[in-house]
């Protein structure tokens, strides 16, 4: 019998994503995003969030389906995000995988979105080896997690964000530098123009796995202050910034992998796309020995694919499905990639 096909479904936060993964293998998927809708407004607004994913879900789940070449009749089980994210945006992504789910008589699974950005990398270089070494770097998240089998074992976390993850940083000092929104990017194409050693910005917490990049902010914002009246070299702080975030995430997780003897770190998330990030981590990693794997672009942001790959990992590891009553979890601690709240 040919292998189950897994439907994903992603809607935590502006983007509405759908993937269709078969054993391991990314079979199609498709993303409506709604970012343009929030620029305006400097971040994510819920509200419009939760409309945009009413309206695109179906057109998006339709669109994975015809680039797989297959029909919704050949979905064999259904996997949805169940936090964390927005409460209204996660309400929608579940109503719609429960329907479908429903209808086709096939198993429900809710995935905790993060065990996804995890998930990402398998889809693109295979199975994850045992264990792995993961830093998730995004707009809401930065952790450094000690993973082995991620569909079975509890993911031991070495570090977490304590107040502004990284991606949260680059937008909110983006937005001070009269960058637009999304701030990570704009802060990426910015500093390429820039001198990394032109700002001395701190480096948060150097003894320690946690993440700390509130400090880093208002360092930036007190540096462009500075420059009240005069041109600020736009440039030279984004590089600086950059290269900051950049030397706190790889150095972690390149000590960490030492001092847990682990040979492979996985860099997953939005802020994985990021040009600098990517460049040192695999610099370091080379020099240390340690095997680099990071996503594809495509994979590094919030898809349906990844969401797919977990719920194929949990079929294939025989978990049990969702209960009916299963609901979301807007603030989800990462624990398993299987999440199941229920209300109560």
């Amino acid at each position: 019998m040919a292998a189950p096909v897994v439907l994903g479904i992603e809607s935590s936060c502006d983007e509405t994503d759908a993937g269709l993964v078969r054993d391991g293998r990314l079979l199609g998927h498709a993303i409506a995003s709604s970012m343009d809708e929030h620029a305006r407004y400097g971040g994510v607004v819920p509200e419009i969030a939760s409309r945009a994913h009413l309206h695109a879900l179906r057109p998006v789940v339709r669109r994975a389906l015809d680039e797989a070449g297959l029909s919704l009749a050949d979905v064999d089980a259904v996997a949805v995000t169940t936090g964390p994210g927005l409460s209204g945006a996660l309400q929608v992504g579940l109503a719609g995988a429960k329907s479908i789910a429903y209808a086709l008589g096939v198993p429900l699974y809710g995935v905790h979105h993060l065990a996804g950005h995890v998930a990402a990398d398998t889809l693109e270089h295979g199975p994850l080896p045992d264990p792995c070494m993961v830093l998730i770097v995004s707009g809401g998240h930065t952790s450094l997690l000690l993973v082995r089998d991620l569909a079975r074992d509890r993911i031991v976390h070495l570090g977490d964000t304590l107040d502004d993850a990284a991606g949260e940083c680059f937008d909110k000092v983006a937005r001070v530098f009269g960058l637009p929104y999304p701030g990570g990017p704009a802060i990426d194409r910015t500093a390429r123009d820039g001198d990394p050693r032109a700002v001395a910005f701190p480096r948060p917490l150097p003894g320690s796995y946690d993440f700390s990049f509130s400090g880093l902010k208002t360092a930036a914002a007190r540096w462009a202050e500075g420059y009240a009246g005069r041109e600020l070299p736009v440039a030279d702080g984004a590089a600086s910034l950059q290269e900051a975030v950049a030397d706190v995430l790889t150095r972690k997780a390149v000590a960490a992998c030492r001092e847990h003897g682990v040979g492979t770190l996985v860099v997953v998330g939005g802020v994985a796309a990021n040009s600098r990030v990517r460049a040192l981590a695999e610099e370091r990693c080379r020099a240390a020995g340690i095997e680099l794997r990071v996503p594809p672009l495509r994979l590094c942001t919030d898809n349906g694919a990844m969401i797919a790959a977990v719920g194929d990992l949990l079929v294939r590891a025989g978990a049990d499905p969702a209960p009916l009553d299963v609901s979301v979890d807007p603030s989800a601690p990462l624990e398993y990639a299987s999440l199941v709240p229920v209300t109560v």
